[in-house]
């Protein structure tokens, strides 16, 4: 089983030392001509700076995964090109996290790894690393790299998630459309280039974007491989999994996209295609009819939740959340310790979440629950904070009106937040300083 691999930079000293010789006294400038320099800058990113050594340890490490792939590569200076980009944009979200506060502690991050290593089905943390050593990976840099991601998945969650907002008019036109394929849902299997637009580019920089995203189409039109051309030319996250986005459902996809699609038959690319975000081609790999599912399992929960914050730990949290659940299993009445315990909206209601559908709640609490047989209780930790959940009851039911449009919400939400996710970086970016030392040739 292959673990994902992991991209890692380093730090190094920068400089050999310098020696005197010993038959005579050295000048300033003759001493200098002796220091010899093995790094140097490549991009400074507001007060840090990117060097020779993290970029080419990186561009290392992408240049093997994209060989385990299988993936032809691209030229290496173009390789290399997009790759810094990438660090810069990592770079500015560490940052801002680091001035808004955010931060994953070690308690945090090691219980993140010991659910990789559950869901990977190794049974110890060693066999873990063992499998992380046979390919190559450090499990520092690996330790690093999964807080960076949390980093990230807390921050989009902040900046962008918890600020959605779906109107009922896309509810209703998106019901609507799903009306029209009388019963039937079509998936797609696609993959993507994005290359992005500054949110507040000139006429220049737009023009220079779209004459990169037709180079691309080019290279396409002439054959070359999608995800070669993806790892050079793509800015899109999963540009270096050869811009695969998998089966995508008609509903999870934009309508920008969609229109396209429709004209569209399987192994065929689109014309360039222009978004807030900025240029886009897609491939068309498959595409496939399923008949959407008219009945549900239904499952009645509810939770108690303890939030983290700067005043309670988690640590703190999770003592508590433990405490709880010694009382629970003494036998207190749970709507009574969630009534005085939890810091959710449900407290009232005794933590009652009501009849959850899949898909209404984050994954983690989701996989959670699915798992309890009634009257079972069990602890997560998700991005809200630490739960103990409990099923009280399950039925299959067919979906409701309240309960399509609540599903019709989330798959709106989901295209939306991949959307305004990148508006969010590309305004991060306008607002910082950055200096890219890297030659500006193609």
């Amino acid at each position: 089983m292959q673990i994902k691999n992991i991209f890692m930079a380093c730090c190094a000293m920068v400089i050999s030392q310098a020696a005197y010789a010993a038959d005579q006294p050295q000048t300033n400038s003759h001493l200098q001509q002796q220091v010899k320099v093995i790094d140097s800058v490549v991009a400074v990113v507001n007060d840090d700076v990117i060097t020779r050594y993290e970029l080419d340890s990186r561009l290392a490490e992408v240049i093997r995964q994209l060989q385990n792939q299988g993936t032809p590569l691209p030229k290496v200076e173009v390789l290399e090109k997009q790759l810094l980009e990438r660090m810069i944009t990592e770079l500015l979200q560490i940052q801002f996290a680091r001035e808004s506060g955010i931060q994953v502690d070690d308690v945090q991050l090691d219980q993140a790894i010991s659910r990789i290593v559950e869901q990977n089905n190794f049974a110890t943390l060693a066999d873990f690393r063992a499998k992380l050593e046979e390919e190559a990976v450090d499990y520092k840099k690996f330790r690093e790299e999964i807080r960076r991601e949390i980093i990230s998945a807390r921050l989009r969650e902040r900046e962008v998630e918890s600020k959605l907002v779906v109107s009922e008019t896309e509810v209703d036109n998106y019901l609507a459309n799903k009306a029209r394929k009388a019963g039937e849902q079509e998936e797609f299997h696609l993959a993507h280039i994005l290359v992005v637009v500054p949110e507040q580019a000139s006429a220049e920089n737009i023009q220079t974007a779209y004459q990169r995203a037709e180079r691309a189409l080019r290279k396409l039109q002439g054959g070359a491989d999608f995800a070669q051309v993806a790892a050079g030319f793509s800015d899109a996250k999963d540009a270096l999994t050869g811009g695969d986005l998998g089966w995508r459902t008609s509903d999870s996809i934009p309508s920008l996209f969609m229109n396209e699609l429709q004209n569209m038959q399987p192994g065929q690319l689109s014309d360039v295609l222009r978004s807030p975000s900025g240029f886009h081609i897609l491939k068309l790999i498959e595409q496939r009819s399923e008949k959407a599912p008219v009945v549900v399992t239904q499952t009645h929960a509810r939770h108690i939740l303890i939030k983290t914050s700067e005043i309670v730990s988690e640590r703190e949290a999770y003592k508590l959340l433990m405490a709880v659940k010694k009382r629970l299993n003494d036998g207190a009445d749970f709507a009574e310790q969630a009534k005085r315990y939890s810091q959710d909206g449900s407290a009232q209601q005794g933590g009652d979440l009501g009849w959850l559908s899949p898909g209404q709640t984050v994954a983690e609490f989701e996989e959670v629950m699915d798992k309890l047989d009634p009257n079972m209780v069990a602890a997560v930790k998700t991005q809200f904070g630490w739960h103990l959940i409990q099923v009280l009851e399950r039925r299959s039911t067919d979906i409701s009106e309240q309960q399509r449009r609540q599903q019709a919400r989330i798959a709106i939400g989901s295209f939306k937040s991949d959307e305004q996710y990148q508006d969010w970086l590309r305004q991060l970016r306008d607002r910082a300083f950055i200096e890219n030392r890297l030659p500006k040739n193609d």
